[in-house]
Order: C-alpha cells, then sequence, then structure tokens
C-alpha cells in the first residue's frame, strides 16, 4: 500500500502501545516503523532488471524479519546516550508498527513474503486497493484527534477502523467471487483457477480473472446493493511452453519464472504489443489487456536482452468513468445473470 497510509497506521498503533511512556513522540516513531519496511526499494541493478522485482516486498517485509526491522527504524533514537536505557520501549514501540506495513501490503493483490526464510509464498488476500482513500482518511481523522486530545484510546478508534474496513473488504471479495463463479457457470467454463481484486480506490467494483481451458478470463464486478458485471475479454495463459525461441534463449536466468512468480502466474501477451509479457493483474485499459507492467525480449547483437516494462507513469485515470462505475451509473454494466 502507498506509504503515508502506512505512515499513518504504523503512527496511531505505536501511540496506542507506548503513547503513555513516550508521548507523541510514540507517534512519529510508529510512522518511521510503518514505512521501513519499503526500505527493499533500494535494492535494484541495471544488469538485473527483475532485481527489484523480486526482492520488493520480500525479507524486510516477512514477520520474521521484523524483529530486526523494527530495531533499525528507530536507531536516530536510541543513538543518542541519554535515550539508550530505554531502548526496549522504543523497539516495542517500533515492532507493531513494523508488523502493521506487513500486514496492510498482505491484504492488497500484489504479494508479500511474510513467510520468509520459510516460504517464498506471495501472500495476496485481495481485501483491499494499493490506494483506498477512503481507508487511509478514516484511519488521519481518528490519529489527528487522538494527537491533539492526547487520548491513546482514539488511536485504538483507528487501529478498530482499520480492522472494520479489511473484515468488509473480506466481505466484498466474497461478494464477487460468488457473482465470477455464476458468471463462469453460465458461459460453460469450469474454473480452474479464479482470483477477484479490488480495483483503485474503491472496494466495489472488483477485477476478475479466472483460467479456463487454458485461457483467462476477465470482467470487472460490481457489488453494492446488488450486483452487476462489465464483460470484458480473454486472452491465452502464457507458460514457459508457449516462450518463443528468442524469449526462450533470454531465459537462462529464469527470468520468465521469476516474473511468473511475481503475478502469481496471471501471464498473458499485450494484444497491441505481443512482445511484451504482461500481469494480467493490472490493465491500464478497463476494455481490454493493456499492461501497467512485464517484460520484454529484445534481440541485440544477436543475443536476447530482457526488459522490465513500467508504464505506471503513464497509467491515466478517468476519475468520471470511475466515480460512474463506483456509484453504478456506468452503461457497460449488465445485470448478472440468474441460474
Amino acid at each position: 500500500m502507498d506509504d503515508p497510509t502506512h505512515a499513518i497506521i504504523g503512527a496511531a498503533i505505536s501511540y496506542a502501545v507506548a503513547g503513555h511512556r513516550l508521548g507523541r513522540r510514540a507517534a512519529l516513531i510508529g510512522a518511521v516503523a510503518g514505512v521501513f519496511p519499503d526500505v527493499d526499494w533500494f535494492i535494484r541493478s541495471k544488469e538485473d532488471p527483475l532485481l527489484y522485482v523480486q526482492y520488493h516486498r520480500y525479507f524486510t517485509h516477512a514477520f520474521l524479519f521484523s524483529i530486526v526491522g523494527a530495531f533499525l527504524s528507530v536507531l536516530p533514537w536510541i543513538a543518542w546516550p541519554k535515550n539508550r536505557s530505554q531502548w526496549k520501549i522504543y523497539w516495542l514501540a517500533a515492532l507493531p508498527a513494523y508488523l502493521s506495513h506487513s500486514l496492510i501490503d498482505a491484504s492488497t493483490t500484489y504479494g508479500t513474503c511474510i513467510f520468509w526464510p520459510f516460504s517464498d509464498l506471495r501472500a495476496g488476500w485481495d481485501l483491499i486497493s494499493i490506494v483506498d482513500p477512503i481507508f487511509t482518511i478514516g484511519a488521519l481523522v481518528f490519529l489527528v484527534i487522538a494527537l491533539k486530545r492526547q487520548r491513546r484510546a482514539l488511536a485504538v478508534g483507528a487501529i478498530l477502523f482499520a480492522c472494520v474496513y479489511m473484515a468488509l473488504g473480506g466481505i466484498q471479495r466474497a461478494r464477487a467471487a460468488q457473482v465470477q463463479h455464476t458468471l463462469a457457470q453460465q458461459r460453460g467454463h469450469v474454473l480452474e483457477r479464479a482470483e477477484v481484486m479490488p480495483t483503485l480506490a474503491n472496494n466495489l467494483v472488483w477485477r476478475s480473472l479466472y483460467l479456463t481451458g487454458g485461457r483467462v478470463y476477465s470482467d470487472r464486478i460490481r457489488v453494492g446493493v446488488g450486483a452487476a458485471f462489465k464483460p470484458g475479454t480473454s486472452l491465452p495463459l502464457v507458460t514457459t511452453n508457449d516462450l518463443t525461441v528468442l524469449e526462450q534463449q533470454g531465459n537462462r536466468n529464469r527470468s520468465f519464472e521469476r516474473f511468473a512468480w511475481f503475478s502469481d502466474g496471471w501471464i498473458a501477451r499485450a494484444p497491441s504489443e505481443p512482445t511484451i509479457l504482461g500481469d494480467m493483474r493490472y490493465s491500464k485499459s478497463t476494455e481490454a489487456f493493456d499492461p501497467i507492467w512485464g517484460i520484454q525480449y529484445t534481440e541485440t547483437n544477436g543475443q536476447a536482452q530482457l526488459h522490465w516494462v513500467d508504464r505506471t507513469r503513464q497509467r491515466k485515470i478517468d476519475a468520471r468513468e470511475l466515480w460512474d462505475e463506483i456509484m453504478g451509473r456506468h452503461p457497460g454494466y449488465l445485470p448478472v445473470p440468474t441460474r
């Protein structure tokens, strides 16, 4: 999730835990610890474009590493001689804030290796969008009032608000999955694999992906008071058996397998640029698959070269269209078929 949200939740948790000992300073400690796991942003290599992709949300986000990570995040405080005797208090204030980062990230779709080093599983629980202003602003309101009035109970309110919102996301995900199942049945498809993901900034509109017969079908599903769906597209799933000769040559460092691990296996070729192998969980377009990121192999001097394609900054959200979807006014949506 975005770092401002991590900072807000981390500040609320640390203030609730240690505000009686450290005062408002506890909130600052929590804000730092809440964003500290993203220090893995600096793990990059020009020679290996997938190094960042592989290690972001990796060991620094693991539950076990939080013991060390929380200590590192409070070094600016305990480095001062007058604070060293209280290092345990600072560490205890930072630890739950640090852990909150891992849990919140795992609640998104992107995937987080919270069980490292015991498992490389990328946990992605699809409970909340990577950016959700209601979640962020709601927690911020509680935190600001708590700090202004110096009442830790209100900081607890921010935590409870976050937990309730996540639980609501779980309910919405279950509803969207039920619609997905109904659509597949109406189409005569057997779900070999399926996932529903919240779209940007809300938990009403969901992106649906399911695999059947070697093809991935995508739809948009809205679950409000009622349910509706917007038909999408379908594309062949790409596996190692579908790589071209050039792509097989460029896969010597297992780049495709690494990307498949990152994207949870949801890989398809971009229809407008078939040389790009994209992550189907994220698309710039709601009408067709236009990957936000992916990998591409090109030939230079007879050698295959790997490129990481990232179009995050080129992503343009039509706020009016998204708002119409959220409010249930978008004309592209159809009623869910009855069984």
